[in-house]
């Protein structure tokens, strides 16, 4: 898996427009992941990080299975304030079965009813649905606090169609029960929105001090 972290500069336009829409910023992004224009993009997942304040800033997050081809940004002279591309990261010593990790989630939490889906704004709903996430992606949740959320408007397509969806950032401690399931979540990303920066779980392994 490679992981790169993005910097944009909000006074570039191109930039400033990505950061104000998901759809756009996922249209940016897709273009490191597709040789040529008329070929859909690999697999990607992505997240705008929080400020200090516990805003939405200008550093995105992608991770994905395949090195993505910076060129198609950095070559927007201004685009960019820093790039740190395609670090590797090695799924297998990053999981290893009974591990503990801190997490970070930003998700859609919803359910489904008679074929239709809705979001969830109940706190305690919205645990319940990351436990149960947990539980089909091979970890068990030991702490966990929704750090912030919000909502995710877009439009997108020639007829403008708008999205909304709710996003919640999830911190905690979780502890790998599947350790190759883990691995498949890191991927594959967990719960609707994932075109729209949501999905993406990141995990730092903690130490033995820190877990006893």
């Amino acid at each position: 898996m490679f992981l790169s972290r993005l910097t944009l500069d909000p006074a570039h336009p191109h930039a400033r427009r990505d950061l104000a829409s998901a759809y756009e910023m996922h249209r940016s992004l897709a273009r490191a992941f597709a040789p040529d224009a008329d070929t859909a993009p690999a697999r990607f997942l992505w997240r705008l990080e929080p400020d200090r304040s516990g805003l939405p800033g200008n550093t995105v997050l992608v991770q994905a299975a395949q090195p993505g081809q910076w060129q198609a940004l950095t070559s927007q002279a201004g685009y960019l304030l820093d790039l740190q591309a395609n670090k590797s990261v090695a799924t297998e010593r990053l999981v290893q079965p009974g591990q503990h990790c801190r997490f970070r989630l930003l998700a859609n939490p919803t359910v489904t009813r008679a074929g239709k889906r809705y979001g969830l704004h109940d706190e305690a709903a919205r645990l319940a649905w990351l436990q149960r996430q947990g539980q089909r992606h091979g970890f068990a949740l030991l702490a966990a606090e929704r750090a912030a959320s919000g909502r995710i408007s877009a439009a997108q397509g020639a007829r403008h169609r708008h999205i909304t969806l709710d996003a919640v950032l999830f911190e905690g401690v979780l502890q790998a029960t599947d350790a190759a399931a883990v691995r498949q979540a890191l991927v594959a990303g967990i719960g609707p929105g994932k075109a729209l920066g949501l999905g993406m779980l990141s995990l730092a392994p903690m130490p033995a001090v820190e877990t006893s």
